[in-house]
């Protein structure tokens, strides 16, 4: 069985009934989890058996799980830091640096295969400008070249523990003010500026390093009237044309305001895959997926189906070997020493 072009997202702690009807539906090739999906280790190991059980190809299973703000399992997890507080001292001590970002990647990529997951949503390639909440320390740096090298870093980490790498947001978040999450940002810088700033780390990363990448619900006015996460300039012309990427594109979750403007459920999910997305997320609304099942025309796709299963992580880890392996503890100490007050970080 093919992997379907759908990710979706589950209601509990265990799968219901009809959750495993959808799951097997053919359209259907992803889980993504989130908080209220977890309770503990065991709960979330049980839960990604029983995903795994009912396809072969075994369905994708993501998360969001950057550290800081968003990081979806906590309890029984090392808390990890925002990767905007690596950034803060790359500038003084580039070296130091790089290897806290490989201990770090390795260390969220280990925890999170070691209960079943196959990827998180990351790293965050956006660029710093101080002017996004939303995006703020999710984001390694200002500076392109040292988002770039960071990036670098953690992501040979996260290949370490077999973990697939997933950029986002392109071709990048960090300059607009307003929330995907709850409006539709709009960004007018020319492309040409763009090109030497915010796409850079994915120029330098997307021909080796990242298996995906996840579009931004951005209008970028001055090269495209639609949101990049539906248009194929963005997409089929720059991102897989100009920049080589031969990865799966991800997109954004479409139920977010970003994508209003894209019309229904159905209607965002058609035009995200026709501009060239292989996969979409329908989030936090089960209504949706069901439309979108139900009325959804789109053809099996070998080259599509070869791009997402190269998301799937490979060998396994047990993880009470993980906890009790040297590698860990020292991975977790030098988390521990540049992470800020977690008290201070906020739930996204």
């Amino acid at each position: 069985m093919t992997l379907g072009p759908l990710m979706v997202d589950l209601v509990g702690l265990e799968l219901s009934e009809v959750e495993r009807d959808v799951l097997q539906h053919p359209l259907v090739g992803g889980v993504i989890l989130f908080s209220r999906n977890y309770e503990s280790p065991e709960q979330i190991t049980a839960l990604t058996t029983s995903i795994r059980a009912l396809r072969a190809p075994h369905l994708l299973i993501s998360v969001d799980h950057e550290g800081g703000r968003v990081q979806r399992f906590r309890e029984g997890f090392t808390r990890l830091p925002p990767i905007g507080a690596l950034g803060q001292h790359y500038m003084q001590h580039p070296k130091q640096t790089l290897a806290r970002a490989e201990k770090t990647g390795w260390l969220m990529a280990a925890e999170l295969r070691s209960v079943g997951v196959d990827f998180s949503f990351a790293p965050v390639l956006d660029l710093d400008y101080g002017v996004s909440d939303i995006i703020g320390d999710r984001a390694f740096h200002r500076d392109p070249e040292a988002v770039a090298s960071m990036a670098h870093a953690y992501i040979q980490g996260m290949k370490r523990a077999w973990m697939p790498a997933v950029g986002k947001h392109f071709p990048g978040h960090g300059a607009v003010e307003i929330d995907s999450h709850l409006g539709l940002p709009v960004d007018n810088r020319y492309f040409e500026d763009m090109i030497q700033a915010d796409i850079l780390p994915f120029s330098r990363l997307c021909q080796s390093e990242l298996a995906g990448i996840m579009p931004a619900h951005i209008i970028y006015e001055q090269s495209d009237s639609l949101p990049a996460g539906f248009s194929p300039f963005w997409i089929k012309e720059i991102l897989r044309d100009r920049l080589g990427f031969q990865g799966a594109v991800l997109s954004d979750d479409l139920s977010m305001e970003g994508a209003a403007v894209m019309g229904d459920s159905l209607a965002r999910a058609e035009a995200a895959l026709d501009a060239g997305c292989d996969m979409v997320l329908l989030c936090n609304k089960p209504e949706s997926v069901e439309q979108v099942i139900d009325g959804l025309k789109i053809d099996n796709d070998p080259v599509r189906h070869m791009r997402l299963i190269r998301l799937h992580g490979r060998h396994a880890i047990n993880r009470d070997a993980l906890f009790a392996s040297q590698e860990w503890k020292e991975a977790a100490k030098t988390v521990l020493s540049y992470a800020p007050d977690p008290e201070l970080e906020l739930d996204l």
